[in-house]
């Protein structure tokens, strides 16, 4: 300003105007900093979101993965409950067709490998439980080799079956004996395949607290499954063995 003049805010330059203006000053801090205060709450409702769909990617599954077992045991129990009632009632009706054989030795060894499986899946559940992750693998791991080993002896006992001239076809009896361990054995072979995906799933230990409890909830649901495959094949052993 030259002296003698009086030189008004309008005929300054806009440049000067904007930084010796004080209003101008408090409502660019302000704006900026409500946008930034806007900011993070956006980003602290984006971060809890966020957290929310990962909780619910980690353990969503599990939680499914348990009901659809429960549901497939119920169809399971169904399935073979039909099957036993319809062996029950052809077996008291006294046909003359109907001809019971002895059961072969390989049964019982079948029999010892299931018990010996659900032993091992004990102990391999407690490990993880405990969160001993590599003792843990190493009993599952046993658990479907003994699956795979009850699978084969299966195989044996049906060989058996054929070489003594004992067919489906052959008589009621014969073709109820090859249905029910039949179905049994796919079953099983569904039991193994699970073991194989939490054997893999677990191959190496984990620190996360939200995955090791995923883990252990599919390591229970499949346990469930296995130990009433075990169960149902003692029942069907003891009513093809003593109710002939």
């Amino acid at each position: 300003m030259e002296i003698g003049t009086a030189e008004t805010i309008e005929d300054q330059p806009k440049s000067l105007r904007k930084r010796s203006n004080p209003a101008n000053r408090a409502n660019s801090g302000g704006g900026d900093n409500k946008n930034r205060g806007g900011g993070g709450g956006n980003g602290g409702d984006n971060k809890a979101k966020n957290n929310f769909q990962e909780d619910e990617e980690i353990e969503y599954p599990s939680n499914r993965f348990r009901i659809g077992m429960w549901f497939l045991l119920l169809v399971v129990l169904m399935t073979f409950g039909g099957l036993m009632a319809a062996y029950i009632v052809i077996a008291t009706n006294g046909v003359l067709e109907w001809q019971p054989f002895d059961l072969p030795k390989q049964v019982w060894f079948s029999t010892v490998l299931l018990l010996a499986s659900s032993f091992t899946y004990h102990i391999a559940n407690t490990s993880l439980i405990a969160d001993k992750q590599e003792k843990s693998k190493k009993w599952l791991l046993a658990t479907t080799i003994l699956g795979g080993v009850f699978i084969a002896s299966q195989l044996i006992l049906w060989v058996a079956l054929v070489n003594r001239g004992v067919y489906m076809a052959s008589n009621p009896y014969a073709g109820f004996f090859y249905i029910l361990t039949a179905i049994h054995a796919i079953h099983v072979i569904g039991g193994i395949i699970a073991f194989g995906y939490i054997v893999l799933r677990t191959w190496e230990p984990t620190s996360n607290e939200k995955e090791l409890n995923n883990r252990q909830v599919y390591s229970n649901a499949i346990g469930w499954y296995w130990h009433f495959m075990g169960g149902l094949w003692i029942v069907l052993m003891l009513l093809l063995g003593f109710w002939k």
